[in-house]
């Protein structure tokens, strides 16, 4: 049986509403698929938690807290301090090794190595024979800057004539340490040492301070 004109009318706008609405759900889904999803931060690796955002810690949450290099058990951010006999800002904050969040001393499990040799300078006599002017001339200039870094039992150098920031983006670039942990190297006289967050330095192997912070992808743009 025919339908009446104005019945088809309705079934051929409500046919074409229908797939409009098809496609239109189509692209919606499709484009939520399409969409990279970002890993989290602790399946990339690395610190997950920053050394300043540790102020913001909720005050009764437990951490795992060393001291002297080991692990004392559970406590606070505050408690863990007060057992290192330090300041909450001296502690590094982050993932140690079990993927847990730590607190310990910068450097608590890694004291700064003993300096390398000094090399040995050959003085050659002067000949008696020589010239004044022969005599008068300049020595020669001493070896470019050294950059060497320190394998846990021996200092082997990475090269000679770099800028300091060239040195460290050579030492540490790519790399990231874990609370507690550090990585030691020297540019001349000049004692470098990596730990969670940022790259510090030393003229006495003694006293350290910040030379340029590192992001979460263990680089420096600082030094870029």
């Amino acid at each position: 049986m025919a339908l009446p004109k104005d019945n088809r009318t309705v079934l051929i706008i409500g046919g074409g509403l229908a797939v409009v609405a098809a496609v239109a759900a189509a692209l919606v889904f499709s484009g939520g698929r399409d969409r990279p999803t970002e890993a989290p931060p602790a399946s990339q690796g690395g610190l997950t938690i920053d050394l300043a955002e540790a102020p913001s810690l909720e005050p009764a949450r437990e951490l795992r807290c060393f001291v002297d290099g080991q692990f004392v058990g559970l406590a606070t951010l505050a408690d863990c301090a007060q057992r290192n006999g330090v300041a909450t800002s001296a502690l590094d904050v982050g993932l140690d090794a079990t993927g847990a969040l730590a607190a310990a001393p910068t450097a608590a499990f890694a004291p700064p190595p003993e300096l390398p040799a000094e090399p040995t300078v050959t003085v050659t006599p002067a000949d008696e024979g020589a010239s004044p002017a022969e005599s008068n001339r300049p020595a020669p200039a001493a070896s470019a800057t050294a950059c060497l870094r320190h394998t846990g039992s021996e200092w082997r150098s990475i090269g000679n004539g770099m800028s300091l920031g060239a040195c460290v983006q050579a030492l540490y670039a790519g790399t990231c340490v874990r609370p507690g942990e550090a990585q030691y190297g020297r540019w001349g006289d000049t004692t470098l040492r990596l730990v969670p967050r940022r790259v510090e330095q030393s003229n006495d192997n003694n006293r350290f301070r910040t030379l340029a912070q590192q992001d979460r992808n263990c680089q420096f743009p600082e030094l870029s």
